[in-house]
């Protein structure tokens, strides 16, 4: 049922994962917790996020999830390293979760169902895994709505050929919009909606950012894809990537990032 991951798991992509906190990528989800709550992550990648919620929740228990064991070691690692005891890890596709219904108080995904085949089945998994009166909490970015100054060619490119091969490997990049509409169609009737950004605009977040994509853009599974589609040539990606440390460059250079969330209970 998953469709093709795009971004893959590249140093240059882990490195932009590794930055995601509770407090930068679930601050909308962090009212609702409390120790002792057993929660589920979906998509756990390299476990920062997963482990800054495992602390939020304990002496309750985290299950992290990702569809491969490879992936999964990620964030086994994550948690060997900050000696969190209270993780549990486990592969599993989000549309056939391999737990019983009402097994967790809080089910979240940061940045998943943009990359799925059926968000909306997703969804519906994640509301018959959840305990009544229990939290589905989604956070996923919408592409099309990322915004920058100044204007660079190249990250307009970048945002096409994005787009294009997401979508060609079964995913939605605009997923964010869509979220409440998929919870809707999931079977919710309590859903909270909202939206946050993350915004790349000082020195150091600027050279985060840019230094990050230019690489990201001739190194990682999502340039190979390109390249094998034939949407652009090794040549093009260098191009972009020169435009990325261009944009990094800039002192006046900003970067936002939409994304779309919701809380929907149970």
């Amino acid at each position: 049922m998953s469709a093709v991951y795009t971004h893959g798991h590249h140093e240059s992509v882990l490195r932009s994962h590794r930055w995601r906190t509770a407090g930068n990528s679930a601050a909308y989800l962090l009212p609702h917790l409390r120790p002792g709550q057993a929660l589920l992550d979906i998509g756990a990648g390299p476990g920062t996020l997963t482990m800054d919620l495992a602390a939020l929740v304990a002496p309750g228990r985290v299950t992290a999830t990702e569809v491969t064991d490879e992936a999964l070691s990620l964030s086994r690692a994550e948690a060997r390293t900050r000696g969190i005891t209270t993780v549990d890890f486990a592969t599993a596709d989000v549309h056939e979760l391999p737990f019983p219904d009402d097994a967790f108080d809080v089910v979240h995904a940061h940045q998943v169902l943009q990359h799925v085949a059926e968000p909306v089945r997703a969804l519906a998994e994640m509301r018959r895994v959840c305990r009544p009166g229990g939290v589905v909490a989604a956070r996923d970015s919408d592409y099309d709505r990322f915004a920058w100054y100044p204007a660079v060619p190249e990250l307009d490119e970048w945002l096409a050929l994005y787009g294009a091969i997401a979508r060609a490997n079964g995913g939605e990049p605009d997923a964010g919009r869509r979220l409440l509409s998929w919870a809707l169609a999931a079977g919710f009737n309590d859903v909270t909606p909202g939206a946050s950004v993350w915004c790349y605009a000082t020195d150091e977040d600027r050279h985060w950012w840019g230094t990050m994509w230019s690489e990201r853009i001739v190194s990682s599974d999502m340039a190979r894809q390109i390249v094998a589609g034939g949407a652009a040539t090794p040549a093009d990606l260098e191009r972009l990537s020169a435009g990325w440390l261009r944009w990094a460059d800039a002192p006046d250079g900003w970067f936002a990032v939409l994304h779309g969330e919701v809380l929907c209970r149970a």
